[in-house]
This record gives structure tokens, sequence and C-alpha cells, in this order.
């Protein structure tokens, strides 16, 4: 699979499994859990480029297999991470979108 045509699908796959909803004025859970699906779409994004240059012949053989799942364990990475406390843009955003909602 061409490694363009491979990102835009990754890419693609991303956006569906994690659409944007903005959050219910008020309420701070959905607040959060916005801003932590926000992160692992971040978080996502940064490991396909990390991962973007290994090659695919290791433990999984390589092959079409292994381009179409990587990006689906990459986002499993992704979500995992901000999950487990990531890198603090979940904060940030979970802040940004409270300060927001109180301002409107």
């Amino acid at each position: 699979m061409d490694t363009s045509l491979a990102t835009a699908l990754t890419a693609q796959r991303t956006a569906a499994a994690v659409t944007p909803r903005l959050p219910v004025k008020g309420n701070a859970e959905e607040v959060e859990k916005a801003a932590k699906e926000f992160e692992a779409v971040f978080l996502t994004q940064m490991l396909e480029t990390m991962f973007e240059g290994i090659g695919t012949d290791g433990v999984f053989g390589g092959g079409y297999g292994e381009d179409v799942f990587r990006p689906l364990m990459l986002q499993e990475y992704g979500k995992v991470l901000a999950k487990s406390g990531g890198i603090g843009i979940a904060d940030a955003v979970g802040r940004e979108l409270m300060r927001m909602q109180e301002t409107s």
C-alpha cells in the first residue's frame, strides 16, 4: 500500500472514530471526556509520525495486513496514553473549554 494512501486512510479512520463533539454547557465530565479524546487524537497523530519510518517486517511479518492494522494499534496506543495521564494537553484543553463556556 502506498504510504500516502495509508496515511490518508489512517487520518480518515481517526476522524471517524473520534468525532469532535461540543460538550453540554456546564457539564464538567463531558468537558473532561472531550479533552481526553482530543489528546488521544493528537497523540495518535504523533505516534503515526514516529512509526512512519519503521519497516513492517518485524513481529507481524509485514505485508498488507500490518499496513491495515498498524493505524488501529497506534490509535489504541494514543487512547491509552491519554487515559493514563497523557502529556498535559487534555488539562489545558479542558480549562479552555470551561473558560469558553463561562464567557458565552
